[in-house]
């Protein structure tokens, strides 16, 4: 469910959506799954796909490369994510206009590399590591301008920093 919460916007009615038509598209399909790889992982697709999909489909694909402007500039983020819970930090990311919080999700959430997030999105991976950027930008930019942050400084975890 939080994988599909993820990738649904934090909207409960359409993460469960996601999670109904995924179990039983997995359950479907489950004569196709090969012992090749762990099954969590394969389950763990299915629901990504269905989420995107559905996303791509009340969208139409909207343009992600011009959600900011060209002229953001690199922010420096008090170093306060320590005070921040899991949640909050959701919260952040959740923030993110649509594709960016995407390829967010996809690269430093679920770890897929920029090719697998290109063929998953139907994008280049250049475009893919372009809106990984912004979309660090940004976080940095709404977590300086959270009411959550305060000003003694901290380190930032590596997946914020590019």
């Amino acid at each position: 469910m939080t994988l599909c919460l993820r990738y649904s916007n934090f909207q409960k009615q359409d993460a469960e959506d996601v999670l109904q038509e995924g179990f039983i598209r997995i359950f479907d399909k489950i004569h196709l799954y090969k012992d090749f790889g762990s099954f969590e992982g394969w389950m763990k697709r299915i629901f990504i796909n269905i989420a995107i999909r559905r996303n791509q489909n009340s969208k139409k694909k909207e343009d992600i490369s011009n959600q900011l402007d060209d002229n953001v500039s690199a922010i420096q983020v008090p170093q306060a994510l320590n005070n921040l819970s899991a949640e909050e930090i959701l919260d952040v990311i959740a923030d993110l206009p649509k594709g960016y919080q995407m390829v967010f999700n996809l690269s430093v959430i679920d770890g897929y590399s920029h090719n697998e997030i290109a063929q998953i999105l139907d994008i280049k991976p250049a475009t893919s590591r372009s809106q990984l950027t912004k979309a660090k930008q940004l976080l940095k930019q709404l977590l300086t301008n959270s009411q959550h942050i305060v000003p003694p400084t901290i380190q930032i975890p590596k997946s914020l920093n590019t």
